[in-house]
């Protein structure tokens, strides 16, 4: 299992060496690195081996070996599988023993510079008292309007991949069609469409990080607010929620959000994100802690000019749960909104079914 999502820190050992490769060899190329490709795997798979059974030049010979091999592509399934052939395997040693102390150790992703958000020396450290607790389940306001779960219009000026989506979104729109259903087909929204799914988000705050899980399909975000910085961007494995780092400015929590996945994460009806893409998030509590309100001021060189702003509100909601919740793609046959429900909704309603 490749360990996507996991920040490397400035850590070393096994959780460093396997994000590094999948960060580098994701890269390879010229691909977009939120894609980990079966090189990726292959890396990962040698620099599993080289840590656990020593066996450094082996193992590392071997990965190469695989990652030079006509038959493996790094955007596409292997030759043979193409043609209906068993796709070849990576080679990789693991020990089939038990492991030391010092093998299980170096399994485990760290940033020896500072805590985990978790850890009772951490959450023990002295500090100011935060001005509000965000702990609690929250439910955006939508009683403008249902399309309030967009972040536009009004849009800032657009550049040419952005504004092209813009136009053919429309269009699909006008057509009764979806555009750009990825989520549909089980990718993530990612930030910052999640907080405007209509389903409940519960947020848990702790003095070091503040845990946040949503109702839709259990989409996971963490802010830390402990004082770390941001991982080292050669190490970090971008995510559809990105990596978010809190300060306290008086009365509000400031979050600065980077490091975000693009493969198939769009904003509104398929707007494009770029590798610069950052948001920062203006979080205050009003109305005697029952109102969440977040000003959203996004940046995309690539894909707009300026800031982009807007200001959404949350209700907090006291008689709901986040229950388990995951994407399966099959079962969207059954969802008329996605592309693959519409492909079926003839199907679906003949009358003998």
């Amino acid at each position: 299992m490749i360990p996507t999502g996991t920040s490397g820190g400035d850590g070393s050992g096994y959780g460093r060496a396997c994000v590094g490769a999948v960060h580098r060899t994701a890269r390879i190329d010229g691909s977009d690195r939120s894609r980990v490709s079966s090189r990726a795997v292959l890396a990962f798979a040698g620099a599993a081996a080289t840590l656990l059974t020593g066996s450094g030049s082996a193992s590392a010979q071997s990965a190469d070996a695989r990652m030079s091999d006509p038959r493996v592509q790094s955007d596409s399934q292997p030759k043979g599988a193409e043609a209906g052939g068993e796709a070849p395997a990576p080679v990789a040693s693991f020990p089939t023993g038990p492991l030391s102390s010092e093998q299980l150790d170096i399994m485990v992703p760290k940033h020896p510079a500072y805590l985990g958000a978790l850890a009772p020396a951490n959450l023990a450290k002295p500090r100011a008292k935060a001005p509000f607790d965000l702990t609690g389940t929250w439910f955006v306001d939508l009683r403008e309007g249902f399309l309030k779960f967009l972040f536009g219009p009004p849009y800032p000026p657009l550049k040419e991949e952005a504004l092209k989506a813009l136009e053919e979104g429309a269009k699909a729109q006008a057509r009764g069609e979806n555009y750009r259903d990825s989520i549909g087909q089980c990718f993530p929204p990612g930030m910052p469409m999640i907080m405007t799914r209509v389903w409940p988000h519960a947020f848990i705050q702790l003095p070091t990080a503040i845990y946040m899980i949503s109702g839709f399909n259990n989409s996971f975000r963490t802010i830390y607010v402990d004082g770390r910085d941001f991982s080292d961007p050669d190490l970090v494995v971008p995510t559809y929620n990105g990596e978010s780092i809190g300060r306290w400015e008086g009365d509000t929590l400031v979050v600065r959000t980077k490091y975000f996945a693009t493969d198939n994460h769009w904003i509104d009806i398929g707007l494009p994100l770029s590798e610069e893409f950052q948001i920062t998030e203006r979080i205050r509590l009003i109305e005697g802690g029952k109102v969440m309100q977040v000003e959203y001021i996004m940046t995309d060189p690539g894909n707009w000019e300026g800031e982009w702003r807007n200001t959404k509100r949350f209700n907090r909601e006291d008689y709901t749960d986040i229950n388990e919740s995951e994407c399966i793609a099959a079962n969207n046959a059954h969802l008329p909104g996605t592309d693959l429900g519409k492909a079926t909704v003839g199907e679906r309603s003949r009358p003998d079914r």
